[in-house]
């Protein structure tokens, strides 16, 4: 009988942030595939959970994928971990869920923290709609048909973002999308959280002459709340 693959939520920066039966699961499974097994021996060792490790990222995910699935159907309980928050969102663990569903594997959730639903929490713009990009493409065309393409949406926009390219995007938002409402959601739930909010220029101003560190969601308002606030 095959066994099941458990997606479990971990911390995305205070290792306090996990639920108990995340921790009960992390223990009783037979094996834990991490993104980065370095931050995943971290957060085991401070909820004492001695259960074998093995590495599951972007680079071995091809080959790893089916030797992962071999090992459930053969009756392992397998529980995916990401570097941090939900695995699946904007990381590898999907392959392994889409490939482990399309077998007919038992999938089951153990939800928890998630920086896109953290920074949204706390950004103070529309939470009732909202779509989540991920990371904007690197080449600065790309990037600005990406914008080109949200310029008209409607719904809140959550972004990933990286800190040495945020005043290079929000500079390409103002350009593209113009000067709407924003959140610059850095380092959620660790020691130096910050959050910037107010219309993109005022947040450029404040940030273009810092050096600015940690993972960042960014929050852009919709057009619709757009309009509705001028």
């Amino acid at each position: 009988m095959a066994g099941t693959l458990f997606v479990v939520a971990t911390p995305i920066g205070n290792l306090e942030d996990i639920t108990f039966r995340a921790v009960r699961i992390l223990h009783e499974v037979d094996l834990i595939a991490s993104e980065d097994t370095r931050h995943t021996k971290i957060l085991l060792a401070r909820y004492s959970i001695n259960t074998p490790l093995t590495s599951y990222h972007k680079f071995n995910v091809r080959t790893k994928t089916d030797q992962l699935i071999n090992e459930i159907q053969l009756g392992k309980n397998l529980a995916l971990v990401s570097d941090a928050g939900t695995p699946g969102i904007s990381d590898p663990g999907e392959v392994l869920i889409r490939e482990a569903a399309s077998r007919g594997i038992k999938v089951e959730a153990i939800p928890g923290a998630s920086a896109v639903i953290a920074a949204l929490s706390v950004a103070g713009l529309p939470t009732d709609r909202f779509v989540f990009e991920g990371f904007l493409p690197k080449k600065p065309g790309k990037k600005r048909k990406a914008l080109e393409k949200l310029k008209t949406e409607e719904r809140t926009v959550i972004i990933y973002e990286s800190p040495f390219r945020i005043v290079k995007t929000l500079q390409d938002v103002l350009a593209v999308m113009g000067d709407r409402p924003v959140a610059v959601c850095r380092e959620m739930t660790k020691r130096f959280e910050e959050i910037i909010r107010g219309r993109v220029g005022e947040v450029i101003e404040k940030l273009k002459d810092q050096k600015i560190r940690g993972e960042i969601v960014l929050v852009i308002s919709g057009q619709e709340a757009q309009r509705e606030r001028e």
